[in-house]
């Protein structure tokens, strides 16, 4: 490990993985230690245009007992090399290469055997995707997906002729440029310099993002098509999304506090896709990020993840207030042996 961008305590680790059509290719973890050694750890994997700068996500994880890794993708953020096209692949399966390295260096190296996985927006179907490809390897424990990128944002009866489109497109010119980038309501609804309270590197996440090509889209349209088909992640799987989208390419106040990137209803309706033990959690406010909406918003995230943990992990409390010792309720059959054992009244 050496010193991250972030600067102490987070350390990062420059994971090689050979070299694709346009030459050496690298992603990089980060790693945010708690303050005393612990077996637990959170994965977290970023969306698109994005990368991991969410330190108050990390800090909060790491004193609550948990060790915080974040992996930055190929082509993404501290991982994007000046001869590589931004944000662009051809099939989701190639990011497992770096998600399988990851879980090495957690597990193995450093010695972990609690993990929680954490993605969001893309992030979230790549690792919903690698997590039943891995679904015999215990590779995670659990799962929170925060905004999952479950399907097109766009109505239904343009999904499957674009998808076709696009995909016929992508077969002949992978990098053909669709759309030169996103709305930037979003963008604004973050960043310090517009509506937002949050600094981050404008050239790692643009505003408006980056060009969409026809390559990446097919592999995220397969990618849901296959989830859309049923997957079967052992895990149990926390889904997370705010209670409302916002439709519109220039900024309302609305925006503030809904998620102006995808559609929250096609997050619901495929949460029960992932495998047999899903909760769906809907947050009143929150923005695409959940962990970047307004402070009440993500301490009621933070908050609900810990509740969920108690009762699917058996790894203690997360929650957004300090670390107590309290103890994880009694399970129905300690709750017997207990009351066999007790004296008569």
């Amino acid at each position: 490990m050496e010193p991250d961008v972030l600067g102490p305590p987070y350390e990062r680790h420059t994971i090689d993985l050979g070299t694709d059509d346009e030459g050496p290719v690298v992603a990089t973890l980060v790693r945010r230690r708690a303050e005393r050694p612990t077996n637990r750890a959170v994965l977290y994997v970023h969306g698109y245009v994005d990368y991991f700068f969410q330190t108050h996500v990390a800090d909060h994880f790491a004193a609550q007992g948990w060790d915080f890794y974040a992996l930055d993708l190929r082509k993404y953020g501290r991982s994007l090399l000046p001869h590589q096209t931004a944000n662009f692949c051809l099939d989701l399966g190639d990011y497992f290469a770096e998600l399988d390295a990851a879980a090495e260096i957690i597990r193995s190296d450093d010695g972990h055997d609690t993990v929680l996985g954490m993605g969001h927006s893309t992030g979230g179907l790549i690792v919903s995707l690698w997590a039943h490809a891995r679904r015999d390897t215990g590779v995670v424990d659990g799962l929170f997906l925060n905004s999952p990128f479950f399907d097109l944002n766009l109505p239904w009866v343009l999904r499957r002729p674009a998808a076709a489109a696009v995909a016929r497109l992508a077969h002949r010119s992978p990098k053909r440029t669709l759309a030169n980038g996103l709305s930037t309501v979003y963008g604004e609804s973050l960043h310090a310099n517009h509506r937002g309270e949050w600094n981050y590197d404008l050239a790692w996440k643009p505003l408006g993002g980056f060009p969409i090509r026809a390559g990446w889209l097919a592999a995220i349209r397969r990618g849901q098509q296959q989830l859309h088909a049923g997957l079967n992640i052992p895990a149990p799987t926390l889904v997370a999304a705010s209670a409302r989208s916002f439709k519109g390419f220039r900024w309302r106040e609305a925006a503030a506090s809904a998620d102006s990137v995808l559609d929250v209803e096609h997050m619901a309706r495929w949460a029960p896709r992932l495998g047999r033990h899903v909760t769906l959690l809907r947050v009143d406010g929150g923005l695409h990020d959940l962990t970047l909406s307004a402070p009440t918003v993500r301490d009621r995230v933070l908050t609900e993840v810990g509740r969920w943990a108690d009762g699917f992990l058996g790894a203690g409390r997360i929650d957004s207030g300090r670390p107590t010792a309290q103890a994880a309720p009694p399970t129905p059959r300690q709750a017997a042996e207990a009351k066999s054992k007790a004296p008569p009244a």
